[in-house]
């Protein structure tokens, strides 16, 4: 999987952030969200429009 399939950037949209594509779901915010334990399950709750896909890309976002 490539991360970038999943993930944007674009000065029109959140100030040129990195977002999932077709969202305004910050990359930073899903990190965070991550890092204070949430599931992916719990991301999927809070957020349906976003995938383990998603998720998993910006996993391999980050790690990079």
């Amino acid at each position: 999987m490539n991360y970038k399939n999943f993930i944007t950037s674009d000065h029109r949209v959140m100030l040129g952030k990195p977002v999932i594509k077709g969202t305004r779901l910050p990359v930073e915010m899903i990190l965070l969200k991550l890092g204070e334990g949430a599931s992916m399950e719990d991301l999927r709750m809070m957020y349906p429009d976003l995938s383990i896909e998603s998720i998993q890309a910006i996993l391999q976002y980050a790690a990079e």
